[in-house]
């Protein structure tokens, strides 16, 4: 394992983009709420397909939905 994870700033991008819901946001890109919730939670990073999809349902390029992030393993090396 690298010791990287893919974050994301889906949370924030509902609130920026009208308050949108978490349902709203799910039936926008064809997944369900539960699964918008483990995204947001940091349980489940999305596929390049469904990043992607995101980024269009904002309005948005890729990488203002999902980015890089370190994990404490790798700053230990």
């Amino acid at each position: 394992m690298s010791g990287i994870a893919v974050g994301n700033h889906i949370r924030r991008l509902r609130f920026e983009h009208g308050e949108m819901t978490q349902e709203e946001l799910a039936q926008r890109v064809g997944i369900t709420r539960q699964t918008v919730i483990a995204l947001e939670g940091g349980r489940y990073a999305p596929s390049l397909e469904l990043a992607f999809r995101i980024a269009v349902a904002f309005g948005v390029d890729i990488t203002a939905v999902i980015f890089w992030q370190e994990t404490a393993k790798a700053k230990k090396r």
